[in-house]
């Protein structure tokens, strides 16, 4: 089964079971300060799983494109990915345990759709703590659909539990599903959630039941929700029986293109495979991420440093395999034309895409030129030294500053006879690496999405704002995105001058007339036609489904939005701009805070 096929089954098989399939949204989060990209196919479903009614109703399926950025470092292995797609299905407070692990098990083992026999099924379930009751109900569904005792298995909250998002909130036990590989156990305690391969854990049904509150106090939910997840490159590479994902129809046209550039023949070296494997993912999630609606450009911030630093991950090993030039235009076209019916977004942005590549593939060249101009300066003094060998923070200094690899180091030392003491360099690194995550923890605690009561003041603030730009210059204003925190919003829009002082008071006395109002804020469910021909506002090149939520602030203005929202602007205190300035070509960006 190819992963086209995979999409469609499962698709039509929850449509079956009355769910409404939805669209996958951007890989760029709206409003979540928490994290750089969509990590999951639950991530922009969280509001709804908290509660928010979703305009399509209480059954939802849909496949989400996800990037995850914890260690690019793993990828190039062989099951490691930074982009990914990842199919899910949702119950808003409708059926539970029992439904949800019938359906799996049905499109699990029917022929019709996966067809995997009985035998190679094992569950594990959790295990209970002082905190929360054993999940006995889950145990039993799978014992009653054929899945022996033995091949249940009870797991600790460390493998069993989802939640909750931030320090409180909804949250609960979820049963994973794993395929055996028919690999020999490695010892005798190997189970399901062992590292040693021979289980794979193929998809995971998280049940939502309880609400954690800030004593650590668990309660039961009233309208317990179910939120599953199956990654598609995973199930193909089991379903097809191979050892890896990377030998699937996913990964195999990209290899070809590299092969043909390089001459190299995958499967030949090991190292030569791990550059292959990394150019391959890599081009992927690059190509996705400049391909979506809300994409962002390389930069030295945020997800622009993510893609930065993947761009120039692809580069350098396309470097090891013999590639001196540019390259990455070419694999790209591929990932393009692969996706473009699952994804038509990265083939409308295709000159963008290859445009993006090409130049930061130039620009990253320059800075190896740099690199290794400055390392010439260095020569005659490092040849001094007895050792012959280059300290770990001379070497460190060269990627830290210029951006320069500590492995081209070593291959231009290696050239003068001279060696780099890694241990000293990768000391240097990781105490990088720990004030960096450090300073990311800062910005970015507190679990998924927040929707306290000060980031909904904010949320409905962003409203005001954009229909008030509108007002002082112009239709032609556009949100290009939005950010916000507990502390302030950040809000993109299209124009193509700084605004002068007068145009930002006046925007700023506008949005705090309509707080002065006091303004009712409502919400109605409507066709997508119906809400744009009443005047309601969307995104431009955002994904939409057939219903959606239109938030009404008075006679001012109407988005459609998924919310949160106060009940009446007065509630919202003063607004103040503290910013104005250029986020990119033809689009700035607001800093504004509420008190």
């Amino acid at each position: 089964m190819t992963a086209n096929e995979l999409r469609s089954k499962y698709i039509e098989f929850f449509k079956s079971k009355n769910h409404v399939e939805i669209s996958g949204k951007s890989l760029i989060p709206e409003n979540d300060p928490t994290v750089l990209f969509t990590t999951a196919g639950m991530h922009p479903l969280v509001p709804y799983l908290m509660g928010e009614p979703h305009p399509a109703g209480k059954r939802l399926v849909d496949y989400q494109k996800c990037i995850r950025t914890g260690d690019i470092e793993s990828v190039g292995d062989s099951s490691h990915l930074t982009f990914f797609e990842m199919l899910g299905n949702w119950s808003l407070g409708d059926y539970f345990k029992q439904e949800s692990i019938g359906f799996s098990f049905e499109f699990l083992t029917k022929p019709e759709y996966l067809h995997i026999p009985l035998e190679k099924l094992s569950v594990t379930v959790f295990a209970g703590d002082e905190s929360v009751p054993r999940d006995d109900e889950s145990a039993a569904r799978w014992e009653q659909l054929g899945i022996p005792r033995e091949r249940i298995h009870f797991l600790p909250r460390s493998d069993n539990w989802w939640g909750p998002a931030g320090e409180t909130g909804p949250c609960g036990p979820d049963t994973e599903i794993f395929i055996d590989t028919g690999k020999r156990a490695c010892s005798e305690n190997c189970r399901p959630g062992c590292g040693c391969g021979k289980y794979i854990e193929i998809w995971n049904n998280v049940f939502m039941q309880y609400n954690k509150d800030a004593d650590g106090v668990y309660t039961k939910l009233a309208h317990p929700c179910v939120d599953t997840g199956m990654g598609v490159e995973r199930t193909v590479a089991m379903l097809q029986g191979k050892k890896s994902v990377y030998e699937t129809e996913v990964f195999t046209p990209l290899i070809a293109v590299i092969e043909k550039l390089t001459g190299k023949t995958y499967g030949t070296d090991e190292a030569s495979d791990t550059s292959i494997r990394i150019i391959c993912d890599h081009v992927r999630a690059a190509t996705f991420i400049l391909g979506d609606p809300k994409g962002v450009l390389p930069s030295n911030v945020g997800a622009g440093y993510v893609l930065r630093r993947i761009i120039r991950r692809a580069v350098r090993h396309g470097r090891k395999l013999g590639l001196d030039g540019e390259f990455l235009k070419e694999p790209a076209q591929t990932v393009i034309g692969m996706y473009r019916d699952a994804y038509p977004e990265v083939d409308a942005k295709r000159e963008l895409i290859l445009a993006e590549l090409q130049r930061e593939e130039q620009k990253f060249l320059e800075t190896l030129k740099k690199g290794e101009a400055e390392f010439d300066k260095l020569v005659p003094n490092l040849l001094k030294n007895p050792a012959k060998v280059i300290p770990g923070r001379v070497a460190f200094r060269l990627y830290d500053t210029f951006g320069f690899p500590v492995e081209l180091t070593e291959e231009l030392a290696g050239e003068h006879g001279l060696t780099v003491n890694r241990e000293e360099f990768d000391a240097a690194y990781k105490k990088h690496q720990e004030l960096s995550r450090a300073g990311s923890e800062q910005v970015f605690k507190g679990g998924l999405a927040d929707h306290s009561e000060i980031t909904t003041k904010y949320h409905t603030a962003t409203h005001l704002l954009h229909k008030a730009l509108k007002m002082v210059l112009g239709d032609h204003i556009a949100q290009k995105g939005s950010n916000i925190t507990a502390e302030r919003l950040r809000f993109d829009f299209s124009h193509p001058a700084p605004m002068t002082k007068e145009e930002i008071q006046r925007v700023e006395d506008i949005v705090n007339e309509q707080i002065r109002r006091d303004l009712k804020v409502t919400m109605e469910v409507m066709d997508l036609e119906e809400a744009k021909k009443g005047g309601a506002t969307a995104l431009f090149g955002e994904k939409y489904e057939s219903k959606v939520k239109v938030y009404t602030i008075g006679d001012f203005s109407k988005e459609v939005c998924g919310g949160p929202h106060v009940e009446h602007t007065g509630l919202i205190g003063t607004f103040k701009i503290q910013k104005e300035q250029s986020s990119s070509a033809g689009v700035r960006r607001i800093r504004a805070v509420i008190s």
